[in-house]
């Protein structure tokens, strides 16, 4: 597995070989900095971890600071990814070339945050009758029992906060990589809004 740490830019149209129109988003991918290696023989297992994007020293705190190698800038994301197929070193820059052999990824993010909702909204219900005199139009409808136990069971579909959960979209095709821009164009949609964080990785369940 390869993966790194991006950013997501929008979603825009390509087109094809065949003249399709197909519609993508773009990831900014800046170099990832190797900030340390875990072997198996200390850690169990053998992970790489990355960093992105520089921090003041000055707003740092030590036991964070201490992480990062000596004159290493701290950096505000980091990420492990277990069993990375590229040899590296800690002090190295990884872009997006690494995706080139790559034919598909897995995208995690968090997802737009969408406040209190209700059934209808969260949960896809369909409501009551709209016309007059119903009583009933966008109610969740009954949600217990009024004996014994005489609560509402856990899971049960109720209105709350929705969005603002971690999110993998899995298999989506690169259709294009531009190492000079620095940005890889995936086909569909990723979780989270315009300039999040994202976590794009090789493809779990699909061949390279």
């Amino acid at each position: 597995m390869v993966g790194l740490i991006a950013r997501k830019v929008g979603m825009t149209q390509v087109f094809d070989e065949g003249g399709n129109l197909i519609p993508v988003t773009v990831i900014h991918v800046e170099p990832n900095t190797v900030v340390s290696l875990k072997k198996e023989e200390s850690f169990g297992y053998n992970a790489v971890v990355l960093g992105l994007d520089d921090l003041k020293e000055d707003h740092v705190a030590k036991p964070y600071a201490g992480q990062f190698p000596e004159k290493m800038v701290p950096k505000r994301h980091l990420k492990e990814f277990r069993d990375f197929e590229q040899e590296v070193a800690v002090g190295d820059q990884v872009g997006v070339e690494i995706f080139e052999s790559t034919r598909f990824l897995d995208v995690v993010a968090t997802s737009k945050g969408k406040g209190f909702q209700g059934v209808m909204k969260r949960w896809g219900f369909h409501g009551g009758r709209a016309s007059h005199g119903s009583k009933f139009h966008r109610e969740p409808g009954s949600t217990g029992q009024c004996t014994t136990p005489g609560q509402s069971l856990k899971n049960t579909k109720m209105p709350g906060r929705m969005g603002r959960d971690r999110v993998t979209v899995q298999n989506l095709r690169i259709q294009k990589i531009d190492p000079e821009l620095k940005v890889v164009m995936v086909r569909g949609a990723v979780p989270g809004k315009k300039n999040c964080t994202l976590i794009i990785r090789s493809a779990v369940k699909k061949e390279m």
